[in-house]
């Protein structure tokens, strides 16, 4: 999702409670390690890698100057042969220490072998932000969570562009008046199948 599906997305969205939730997620996001100096750790579960979202991350790091928002993605079934940005492994978590942030992102509870992990990353000291399960162990550990329920009006992978859209950003634009969420919708089905514009 380009820049400018993610504005028009916003703007459907503008009056909901995602905008004003993921940008706050973001903002504790990007808070977290611009004020420890980096060091942010992205898992997900073994049926679901966030590697789109890293992959986000390291591009809004770039645009907005704010390298530390670039993540390490840990990988369940890393191995040493796979490229250096794919071959961290579970094992990093139990290095993880004070002044680094795990972002787990799930779609549903992890498994216990990880939510081992996360705990204990946790104890030593690292900020644990959760997006994805509105209940259960993972949320009742983190510091932050941005629940996306089953059933929600957006997807775990659409909530994500948008807190990585937001957390590269340098302000927040300012708030809009509320309409329906129907004619939002609207709109955004409108830009987005119509023709391209005729060049004379």
């Amino acid at each position: 999702m380009d820049a400018v599906r993610v504005a028009l997305l916003r703007e459907v969205l503008a009056g909901t409670e995602w905008l004003g939730a993921t940008r706050h997620f973001a903002g504790t996001l990007r808070g977290s390690v611009v004020s420890h100096g980096g060091g942010l750790l992205l898992v997900g579960t073994p049926e679901y890698e966030p590697w789109h979202l890293a992959a986000h991350l390291v591009d809004e790091a770039a645009w907005s100057g704010t390298p530390e928002l670039a993540p390490t993605l840990v990988r369940h079934d890393a191995r040493a042969t796979d490229p250096a940005h794919l071959s961290v492994g579970l094992g990093r978590l139990e290095t993880a220490r004070r002044g680094e942030t795990l972002l787990v992102v799930a779609p549903g509870e992890p498994p216990a072998a990880l939510l081992e992990r996360v705990s204990d990353a946790r104890r030593t000291g690292a900020t644990l932000l959760s997006l994805g399960p509105e209940a259960g162990e993972l949320p009742a550990l983190a510091h932050e969570v941005l629940p996306v329920p089953d059933g929600s009006e957006l997807d775990l992978d659409t909530v994500q562009h948008l807190v990585s859209a937001a957390a590269g950003e340098n302000a927040l634009p300012a708030r809009r008046g509320r309409r329906r969420f129907r004619d939002r919708l609207s709109r955004l089905a409108d830009l987005l199948t119509a023709p391209p514009p005729t060049r004379w």
